[in-house]
């Protein structure tokens, strides 16, 4: 069953009902339905991502997130990083006042800066480890491109390995850049000689992220997730259901 129910969903927040129900099909596919876990998202603002803002690709890809992490996660809310430099906001977005929400949050921060992974990353896990929670957490990591310091990243990845923590990153742009080899390469770390699991999985949603269907986004969203499941419970990483 899933954490909040559909009706719920009608009441509080009805234009994500389609997204919910699309999300509810690809959990189920993927053998993932009843599952309990945290959703996290976490989104570029460096200055290259200045048109996916203005386009809406941003705000769309949050609701996107919040109708998966209805199923997941009964508070009704996922929390929300931006990063470029440096980390510029760490916030939420709610079932109860989600349109819009991206550009409110995004009309109080400053400058654009360059792109900066492992300090996003360290907010996500400071703030799950201060939740105190023990679910696993599937976090959406979008992007348009690598980061300026590729080694800090490819640490923290290794290093969270250890964590109940699966970073699904997600490109915006065109997926025949070089800009995207090195999350290629974090997607194929080695396991156990880099990481004790395999963490983390990739995907291009391409120049224009709106064109990618909700059934699709969802299966490559969650796709990977039952392996690394799998794996993260036979090394006592995550509890046993």
């Amino acid at each position: 069953m899933a954490a909040i129910s559909l009706r719920k969903i009608e009441e509080t927040a009805p234009a994500l009902v389609s997204l919910y129900k699309s999300a509810g099909v690809s959990l189920q596919k993927h053998g993932l339905d009843g599952l309990r876990a945290a959703v996290y998202l976490v989104v570029d603002y460096s200055g290259s991502m200045k048109p996916y803002y203005k386009d809406g690709s941003v705000q769309a890809l949050a609701d996107r997130v919040l109708g998966l992490s209805a199923h997941l996660d009964d508070d009704g809310r996922v929390p929300v990083v931006f990063f470029s430099t440096d980390v510029d906001a760490e916030t939420d977005i709610a079932l109860a006042g989600h349109q819009g929400r991206i550009e409110k949050i995004v009309a109080g921060l400053g400058h654009m800066g360059k792109t900066s992974y492992h300090l996003a990353m360290d907010a996500v896990i400071d703030h799950y480890l201060d939740s105190g929670s023990t679910a696993p957490a599937l976090v959406v990591f979008q992007t348009d491109g690598g980061p300026i310091n590729k080694l800090a990243a490819e640490r923290h990845l290794c290093k969270a390995a250890r964590l109940p923590l699966f970073w699904q990153f997600v490109g915006f742009g065109d997926p025949g850049s070089k800009q995207f080899d090195f999350l290629r390469k974090l997607d194929e770390l080695a396991v156990p000689q880099k990481r004790v699991v395999d963490n983390a999985g990739f995907f291009h949603a391409g120049s224009d992220p709106g064109q990618v269907t909700d059934a699709e986004l969802y299966d490559r969203l969650v796709g990977e997730f039952p392996q690394w499941l799998v794996a993260a419970r036979a090394q006592g990483i995550v509890r046993q259901a």
